[in-house]
């Protein structure tokens, strides 16, 4: 009981400094958030924040990826001041700070773009052949695939017949 009691209370006291160490990086200005956080050169990306104020505006800079100013105005979701830009078709993978300032107060929040060549649900299907130093008795030739196929074929017919023999006692 003490043993679970003490890794319960070690698993708290870790969950709460976590808890506390990530609450000043959040204070800091990077509560923007960017959709979606990786995007294609040429895409669209929606970037919002709530820190403007129920009906706050914000100017909007996206030149470290190269898309420079546009505009959040306020939305009618849950307060959130909205805007939307374009990744460049000239853009380079990496990862990019996007920053807004807040009209009224001047508060400046951040958020990170990255952009990517591919998309992650993008998947690429394997081709060609592993060199492994095992051979293989199929290869890409339908006729041995056949060939090695009527082999298997007459090998299990003829271990049944064995086998039935056998089981009859007529003897092998």
């Amino acid at each position: 009981m003490r043993r679970t009691a003490r890794m319960l209370t070690g698993t708290a006291l870790a969950a709460v400094a976590a808890g506390l160490a990530a609450a000043p990086a959040s204070a800091a200005g990077s509560s923007l958030e960017v959709y979606p956080s990786a995007a294609l050169p040429g895409g669209q990306v929606t970037v919002n924040t709530k820190e403007c104020g129920d009906r706050g505006s914000a100017a909007g800079d996206a030149s470290a990826v190269g898309a420079g100013p546009f505009t959040l105005a306020p939305s009618t979701h849950e307060g959130d001041a909205i805007g939307q830009f374009r990744v460049p078709p000239s853009a380079q993978p990496g990862t990019y700070e996007i920053v807004a300032k807040c009209a009224t107060g001047g508060r400046q929040v951040t958020g990170d773009l990255v952009v990517t060549l591919s998309t992650a649900h993008e998947q690429v299907q394997p081709r060609g052949s592993v060199k492994t130093g095992v051979g293989g008795a199929l290869g890409p030739d339908p006729v041995q695939t056949a060939a090695g196929v009527a082999a298997l074929a007459v090998a299990a017919a003829g271990g049944t017949w064995l086998l039935h023999r056998r089981a009859r006692g007529d003897g092998i």
